[in-house]
């Protein structure tokens, strides 16, 4: 218990990122589930030091990066991630988060190898697309980019600069996962539901900020409105949740299949109904209803842990108030409009409550909250240093946002208002400028 005191720094800052699935080993199978378990990270101040450089380098970094490719920055963005990538190579080869056991799980290790070789990838396109000899110029490569195209070569760097930032992000989260031990055996399971379910909140909070923040993009008019797009991804996701969390017609009923699968034959329902009422391009409070509805249901998923069913109860009700902000956003703030010509303070409370619903459910896992139990420590404490790091990710979305638009227009007027650069912007782009370092 000593070793665990002295590494709470590490565990309050590890928790708020934990969840994403791991892979159990060979030996995990073994395991005895029933009795108390332990947790003694190795090494746990190098360690904490090593998963905040990850984070800093393979999450912020490439988020940096990301911003300047979308602002058609090749050449910058391209040096960031040629030291991201160094990192990225570095650590899968000589660093590493071992358990108690000494030993990095499969999951973890195997990201760290996706990323090193996607960022080689990335960093070749990036030379394609820059023209310059920075890193990679000859007739092989003229003649590569001569058959791809620029356009294509551009679109597929850009695409590729944002799956970075989406495997850095389950990289970071599953460091602390493999450092503790966590998502072993039976485990594994909840892991990735909250890992998943978890993520999903958050970046669906990022694109309603993204949305919102980015000008050419809130008044941009088109046949759809934001609740079309909403309403069909939760039409897809509830008719795989519906299939998936029982095996119908091979196994008996439980508790959990119940709740799981009933939640995924709501968003489906519902999402159908949405999608109708949007067919015109109409705004519609369907989505924002389905979160309640969900907040409701994980509100009242009693768990085994008491501690664990008051996390959850509060990750329902950010769910439910992420569903009203958006319903008054909506009705009263916009009255049924696409946009307004100024984003209103109220609007950015939808987002948020995304996030902060998003990072409590990635934080709710079994194991996490029986070893804050362990620690002493009780809902409402864990509760206010996981809000703490969804405060942290939504100022980081805003100041990457913010920095793509310093990029990205021709001028930042002294009364607040983006004035965009002549040239046509592209949707597909997501930037008005074209130009290049």
């Amino acid at each position: 218990m000593t070793r665990l005191n002295r590494s709470c720094g590490l565990t309050l800052v590890a928790l708020c990122f934990v969840g994403l699935v791991t892979a159990d080993d060979d030996h995990d199978s073994h395991m005895d589930m029933s009795a108390p378990k332990e947790f003694h990270p190795i090494n746990p101040r190098s360690k904490t030091f090593h998963w905040l450089l990850s984070l800093a380098l393979l999450f912020m970094l490439p988020s940096v990066s990301a911003a300047y490719c979308f602002a058609n920055r090749y050449v910058v963005s391209s040096i960031m991630q040629i030291i991201c990538a160094c990192y990225a190579v570095f650590e899968v080869l000589v660093l590493s988060f071992p358990d108690s056991d000494g030993v990095e799980n499969r999951t973890s290790v195997g990201t760290g190898w996706v990323l090193a070789i996607l960022y080689c990838v990335t960093v070749f396109f990036g030379s394609l697309t820059n023209g310059s000899e920075f890193l990679l110029r000859n007739k092989q490569s003229d003649q590569w980019l001569s058959a791809l195209g620029h356009t294509a070569s551009r679109r597929v760097y850009k695409t590729l600069s944002v799956f970075v930032v989406l495997v850095g992000w389950v990289k970071v989260c599953l460091a602390p996962v493999a450092l503790f031990g966590f998502c072993r055996g039976r485990s594994t399971g909840q892991c990735i539901a909250h890992g998943i379910m978890g993520s999903s909140f958050i970046w669906y909070g990022f694109i309603l900020l993204l949305v919102l923040v980015i000008p050419w993009l809130r008044l941009r008019e088109t046949g759809y409105s934001q609740e079309f797009f909403d309403s069909l991804l939760m039409t897809a996701w509830g008719c795989v949740n519906t299939f998936t969390e029982h095996r119908w017609g091979r196994e008996a009923w439980s508790h959990g299949d119940y709740q799981h699968t009933s939640m995924g034959i709501i968003w489906w329902c519902g999402g159908l109904l949405g999608l109708w009422l949007t067919r015109n391009g109409e705004r519609s409070y369907i989505p924002a209803l389905l979160l309640m509805f969900t907040g409701y249901g994980m509100a009242e998923h009693v768990q085994k842990l008491q501690i664990s069913t008051k996390v959850h109860s509060f990750f329902g009700l950010a769910l439910i108030g992420g569903g009203l902000a958006r319903i008054v956003e909506i009705s009263f703030v916009l009255r049924d409009k696409r946009h307004d010509s100024k984003v209103h303070s109220f609007q950015y409370l939808p987002s948020f409550a995304l996030v902060e619903a998003g990072v409590l459910f990635m934080g709710a896992t079994e194991e996490q909250l029986q070893l804050v139990k362990d620690l002493g420590a009780d809902h409402s404490s864990y509760i206010l240093v996981v809000s703490g790091a969804a405060f942290m990710i939504q100022l980081w979305f805003l100041l990457i946002l913010e920095l793509y638009l310093k990029l990205a227009t021709s001028d930042f007027a002294s009364n607040g208002e983006y004035t965009l650069a002549d040239e046509e912007f592209e949707l597909s782009d997501l930037s008005p400028v074209n130009t290049h370092e």
